[in-house]
């Protein structure tokens, strides 16, 4: 069973949530968090797999919350599930440790799809956050220039993974296996020394190595 924690401060959204989570025979929803300082609380006693974090709540917000909880228990993932996808909101989610970032008109069935992703140990994002994410990443000035340690086929496995693809996606797109695809991520993980593959996005975008541009 998937043990999931949901931190909202809308009734509505969390009574909407679990309504539909209950009904997925491998998810099981084991508390419920009103701002963000209950949800690090609740997670500290209930040791959840999977956060579905707010970004906007009273007494913490989302993004101090996401903090707490993966310095202190990194093992446990979290997927932000908000209305926002602008720039002040997606890339400071994301450093924050979290594996996930999607908007909360997403379909109940993507929803569960993205949450058993990431439990896989996949990072999902919306196509919008991911737009804002390389429009904001783009617009830093004095990117540092960097030798690119990665083979073409990693370069390619890395280009496909900022988009925000799962392991079957990246495989059907480069006409290889999965297992192909993880030994290819591993790889890349180790070379850009970053521990998931939104470190990887993000040290990617940030350092051109999905233009084809850098040294080889």
């Amino acid at each position: 069973m998937i043990r999931v924690l949901i931190a909202d401060d809308h009734h509505v959204v969390r009574r909407g949530l679990l309504f539909f989570l209950k009904t997925q025979k491998d998810i099981e929803v084991v508390g419920e968090a009103k701002n963000g300082l209950e949800a690090v609380e609740l997670v500290e006693s209930l040791q959840p797999d999977i956060v579905l974090m707010d970004l906007v709540m009273p007494e913490m917000d989302g993004i101090q919350a996401t903090k707490k909880i993966k310095e202190q228990w990194p093992d446990i993932s979290i997927l932000m599930l908000t209305s926002f996808a602008d720039k002040d909101h997606v890339l400071p989610a994301l450093e924050a440790g979290a594996a996930g970032y999607q908007l909360k008109d997403i379909e109940p069935d993507d929803l569960v799809s993205s949450i058993r992703q990431i439990i896989n140990g996949e990072n999902i994002l919306h196509p919008v956050a991911n737009s804002k994410l390389e429009e904001t990443l783009r617009e830093e000035e004095n990117l540092p220039h960097v030798k690119n340690p990665l083979t073409p086929r990693e370069q390619d496995v890395l280009a496909e993974l900022t988009k925000g693809k799962s392991n079957r996606e990246i495989a059907a797109s480069l006409f290889v296996t999965e297992k192909t695809v993880k030994t290819h991520i591993s790889n890349i993980f180790t070379k850009l020394e970053v521990q998931d593959r939104t470190q990887a996005a993000l040290y990617a975008v940030k350092h051109n190595l999905t233009d084809g541009s850098s040294d080889r």
